[in-house]
C-alpha cells in the first residue's frame, strides 16, 4: 500500500499545472500572423518548429517542478506485517468402552463406533489444541496423552475397545485420571468431556470428589449421556440379546453444574454429532494479531529523477530548443 507522508506538498502541484494551462490559454489569444504568399511554405514550417520547441521546454520544466513537489510530499510504500498468536485450549477425551458401549441402538452403529465416529469429527474441526483420550471400564487409564499430532490420536481412538481389561464403569476414576493429565497444564483453558451409557459402579473414586478436584484446578467438565432409554440390542458370543440402559443422569448433571461444564444427553447419532458440534462452538481456541508496519521511502527516485528533467531542460534550452532573438 503506497501513501504520502507529508501530503500537504502536493497542493503546490497546481502551479506547474497552472502555467501549463495558462501557456495554452494564452497562445490560443495570440493574434494570428500574416503569411505573405512567396514565403508561405517556410513560414509555416518554422513557425511550428518554434510552437514544438516552446511546449516542450514547458513541458519538461513543469514535469520536473512536478516530480519535485512530489518527492517533499515523501511517497512511501508500507507492508503490513503480522503474527497470529494462537492460544489453545487442552481437550481430554474420556470415553467409556465398556461392553454395554457394544449395544446397537444406534442403528446400523453401535454406541462405541458412533461416538468414536463423532469424536473424530470433533479432533477434526481443531486446529490449535492439545487433546488427548482417556478410556475407562472397571478402570482407566490414558489411551493418548495431550497432542498436537492428531493422527495419532485418531489411531489410538480408532481401537479404543480393544484396551478394555475388565468390565464397569469407573466414571469417578475417568474423571481423575482426565484431571491428572491436565494438572500441570500451562493452558489458560482446560476441559475434560466425558461420555458414557451408565452409571459409576466401579472405582475407587467417586465422581463428584472427582468433580471437585477439577473444580478447584479451574477444569470444566462436560458430560454426556448416550444411548436410549429402555433395552437396547446387543450381540454377545454371535447371539442378539438386549441390555438395559441405566445411565446416572443426576450424577452426570452435578459433576458438569460443579465445574461449569454442561451435560448432554444423545439418544442417536445425530443428537451426539450436536453436541460435540456445540462443545466446538462453546470452547474455541482464542488467535489474536499483532500487526506492525514497515515503511520503504520512495522520494528519491522522484527527486532524481525531477533533477534529471530540470538538468536536461536546462542544456536543450541553450542547444537544441534554443530560440533565435
Amino acid at each position: 500500500m503506497r501513501h504520502f507522508a507529508n501530503p500537504e506538498w502536493l497542493v503546490l502541484l497546481v502551479i506547474p499545472a497552472g502555467v501549463f494551462i495558462l501557456y495554452f490559454i494564452r497562445k490560443g489569444r495570440t493574434d494570428p500572423a500574416v503569411l505573405f504568399p512567396d514565403t508561405a511554405v517556410f513560414r509555416h514550417i518554422g513557425v511550428g518548429m518554434g510552437q514544438f520547441k516552446r511546449v516542450l521546454s514547458l513541458f519538461l520544466a513543469v514535469e520536473a517542478v512536478s516530480l519535485l513537489i512530489i518527492a517533499m510530499a515523501r511517497p512511501q510504500a508500507n507492508q503490513m506485517l503480522n503474527t497470529r498468536d494462537a492460544r489453545g485450549i487442552d481437550i481430554i477425551l474420556a470415553l467409556d468402552i465398556s461392553s454395554s458401549m457394544e449395544a446397537l441402538d444406534f442403528q446400523p452403529l453401535t454406541r462405541i463406533d458412533a461416538a468414536k465416529e463423532v469424536v473424530s469429527d470433533f479432533v477434526k474441526l481443531r486446529s490449535n489444541d492439545r487433546i488427548g483420550l482417556t478410556v475407562f471400564a472397571a478402570h482407566s487409564f490414558t489411551l493418548c496423552p495431550l497432542t498436537l499430532d492428531y493422527s495419532i490420536l485418531l489411531d489410538f481412538l480408532e481401537t479404543a475397545e480393544q484396551s478394555r481389561i475388565e468390565d464397569g464403569t469407573a466414571i469417578g476414576s475417568a474423571i481423575a485420571t482426565s484431571v491428572n493429565r491436565l494438572r500441570t497444564s500451562e493452558s489458560i483453558t482446560k476441559i475434560v468431556i466425558l461420555l458414557t451409557d451408565g452409571m459409576n459402579n466401579r472405582g475407587k473414586l467417586d465422581p463428584l470428589t472427582a468433580a471437585r478436584v477439577a473444580q478447584t484446578l479451574g477444569i470444566k467438565v462436560y458430560t454426556i449421556g448416550v444411548g436410549s432409554e429402555g433395552q437396547a440390542p446387543i450381540r454377545i458370543d454371535g447371539r442378539m440379546m438386549y441390555t438395559e440402559t441405566h445411565i446416572d443422569e443426576e450424577t452426570l448433571k452435578t459433576v458438569a453444574n460443579i465445574t461449569s461444564g454442561k451435560y448432554y444427553r444423545a439418544k442417536n447419532k445425530q443428537e451426539l454429532d450436536g453436541i460435540y458440534h456445540e462443545i466446538d462452538s462453546l470452547e474455541k481456541s482464542k488467535i489474536e494479531y499483532n500487526e506492525w508496519v514497515e515503511y520503504d521511502d520512495m522520494y528519491a527516485g522522484f527527486l532524481t529523477a525531477g533533477a534529471i528533467l530540470l538538468l536536461l531542460s536546462f542544456l536543450l534550452d541553450r542547444t537544441f530548443l534554443r530560440r533565435e532573438p
